[in-house]
């Protein structure tokens, strides 16, 4: 809390930040973003929602410091009442209360070594088969599954009939099948 001498400079100094001075508005920066960064995170418990407060706080101030009247309050007590505002608010937004630092357990999605070894092998094996098939046939599976396009995108593209791709990129993947199951 700040004494009666300091509180009223705070008042001037949001007072020249409504007349646009950025010296001012460094200078309330400087002098309350530790004090409203320590309310904001024992409201969020989040260091990054903490972080989010306080800038979106200053972000406020800055353009909206004419609202501030040192008639009708204390600037320290505005401040804290826009960033009390504003974590209430981001955690809002985020869903749900945050109530401690509990991270949830989260299984590995890497595969371990002998899905990464069944992995190799197949991806030899469709290399293996790719090779082996026809080069039209090896370019519209390529084009449809590597690649992204739709059937009627590789008709346009290419400029057969929508029947054709659709034969070609058959015949392939059947192509593979007999190769996959040698």
């Amino acid at each position: 809390m700040l004494d009666s001498k300091s509180s009223a400079a705070l008042d001037d100094l949001l007072v020249r930040c409504a007349a646009g001075d950025r010296a001012a508005f460094r200078r309330v920066y400087d002098l309350q973003a530790p004090k409203l960064y320590a309310i904001a995170l024992r409201i969020t418990r989040q260091s990054s929602l903490a972080t989010d407060a306080v800038q979106e706080t200053f972000l406020q101030v800055w353009q909206n410091a004419r609202h501030f009247d040192p008639k009708r309050g204390r600037a320290e007590a505005w401040l804290v009442g826009l960033v009390r505002y504003r974590a209430l608010d981001l955690i809002r937004r985020a869903g749900r209360e945050v109530l401690g630092a509990e991270v949830p357990e989260q299984v590995d999605q890497a595969p371990d070594p002998l899905e990464q070894t069944a992995l190799a092998f197949e991806s030899e094996a469709l290399q293996r088969c790719l090779a082996q098939l026809d080069p039209e046939r090896r370019r519209m599976i390529e084009l449809a599954f590597v690649d992204g396009y739709s059937h009627s995108e590789l008709s346009t593209r290419l400029g057969v009939p929508l029947g054709t791709v659709k034969s070609w990129i058959r015949r392939g993947l059947e192509a593979l099948k007999r190769c996959f199951d040698e």
